[in-house]
């Protein structure tokens, strides 16, 4: 009877191991498969501002 309940520890040991190794595996392999599958994310470009340089250094124009 002793070999017996010692292979079934054999068995759970074994089980515990492999879900704590196998585990985080599958949950990135899962979140990974999620985002290939997400569309592309398109870049938006922010209109940019532009600063002019007087050409005179001491006359500023003023912004209308």
């Amino acid at each position: 009877m002793s070999s017996r309940n010692s292979s079934k520890r054999v068995w759970t040991v074994v089980c515990a191991v492999a879900t704590v190794v196998l585990g985080p595996a599958a949950v990135t392999a899962s979140a990974l498969d999620q985002a290939n599958k997400a569309p592309m994310h398109q870049v938006v470009k922010a209109e940019q501002t532009q600063a002019y340089i007087p050409s005179d250094p001491g006359r500023r124009r003023l912004a209308a």
